[in-house]
């Protein structure tokens, strides 16, 4: 089974390469390259999220039909996740088996911040008072405004979202993960439930909003549980 995996604002597909040494081989790790960075940095930043929706659908279609698939995404990953089901299933393609909607609220809640319009100083502010920035980007202002361009872009594909309310709910099981120590609210997360008409787990990790970059052996192991035994596994 392939296993696409779509990153966080300002990450890469890079942020996904060690769980290949946790997974079994009979899960194909596939991580999704986005405009602006790894083997794709010198091609333009995505000008709306239905641009990137496009693009993303572009690069994977050809294995939709050929293998059993799910797809991961954490934070702006789940976004990218949740439009990238509804282009598959509009355009007629094979459904994915699961999806794993990480670190993010429902889509149909509106953020009432808005950040990626702000100055230098107080958009950097903001990244790292999310967490996560790697300390040398933090430490380092010249490398860290080497990024600011590609975290504005994300940013913004988010906060400029609109969502639309479909009448078909998500049509697979679905699994959202947390950290315990993250900001979305509780009560926002299990409206998830809503959003399909087959099951849907919760599981919380230690850590913030970048909670899978400390939780990989766990991550990994619900993943391997979920997609070949269908196993249902609570971790807290």
């Amino acid at each position: 089974m392939i296993l696409f995996c779509l990153p966080y604002a300002g990450g890469s597909e890079a942020i996904y390469h060690k769980w290949e040494h946790h997974l079994n081989e009979s899960i194909n790790l596939c991580p999704i390259t986005l405009k602006g960075r790894g083997r794709r940095f010198n091609e333009p930043f995505y000008s709306s999220l239905e641009e990137a929706i496009e693009d993303i659908f572009e690069h994977i279609k050809a294995k939709l039909e050929v293998s059993e698939y799910a797809i991961f995404g954490h934070s702006m990953g789940s976004l990218l996740a949740y439009e990238l089901y509804y282009k598959i299933n509009e355009l007629g393609f094979k459904l994915p088996n699961h999806i794993f909607f990480s670190g993010y609220r429902t889509p149909g809640t509106k953020k009432n911040e808005s950040i990626h319009s702000l100055p230098n100083n107080e958009f950097k502010r903001k990244i790292v008072e999310l967490g996560g920035t790697p300390e040398e980007l933090v430490n380092n202002d010249d490398l860290f405004d080497l990024f600011i361009p590609l975290l504005r872009s994300d940013f913004k594909m988010v906060e400029t979202y609109k969502y639309k309310e479909r009448k078909n709910k998500i049509s697979c099981d679905i699994s959202v993960l947390n950290g315990l120590s993250d900001t979305i609210p509780l009560e926002n997360l299990r409206y998830w439930k809503s959003y399909t008409d087959k099951s849907c787990q919760f599981y919380n990790f230690d850590g913030n909003h970048f909670f899978i970059n400390s939780n990989t052996v766990e991550i990994t192991s619900l993943i391997k549980h979920t997609l070949e035994a269908g196993k249902k596994i609570k971790i807290f």
